[in-house]
C-alpha cells in the first residue's frame, strides 16, 4: 500500500513538472508570436501591469475572448487543440511575472 500512494505522490509531482513543461511549448507554438512583443495591440507576456485589467474581468472572460477572438486576437488564439483548461493555463503564464 505505501508503495502505491508513493508511486502516485511521484506520478502527480512528474505530472505537475511534465503540464509547467506542456504550457510552456504551447506558449512558444501559439501565443509567442503576438505576446512576447506585443503586436495588434497584445498584451506583453510576463508584465503584470499590462494585464491587470485584463485579469479584472475573470477567467472565464478571459477564456471566452481567447475560444471566440477578441480585438485582433484569432478564435482560439492560433491554439486549435488547446482546452479551456489549457487556455487559463496560458493566461496565467503570459499574466504573471517570471
Amino acid at each position: 500500500m505505501k508503495g502505491m500512494v508513493a508511486g502516485i505522490a511521484l506520478a502527480l509531482v512528474m505530472g505537475s513538472a511534465a503540464h509547467a513543461a506542456t504550457v510552456e511549448e504551447r506558449y512558444n507554438a501559439s501565443c509567442t508570436f503576438c505576446h512576447s512583443n506585443g503586436a495588434a495591440g497584445a498584451p506583453k507576456s510576463h508584465d503584470e501591469a499590462a494585464w491587470k485589467p485584463r485579469m479584472a474581468k475573470g477567467m472565464d472572460t478571459m477564456v471566452k475572448h481567447v475560444r471566440e477572438g477578441f480585438n485582433a486576437m484569432p478564435p482560439k488564439g492560433m491554439c486549435n487543440d488547446c482546452s479551456d483548461d489549457e487556455y487559463r493555463a496560458l493566461i496565467e503564464y503570459m499574466a504573471n511575472s517570471k
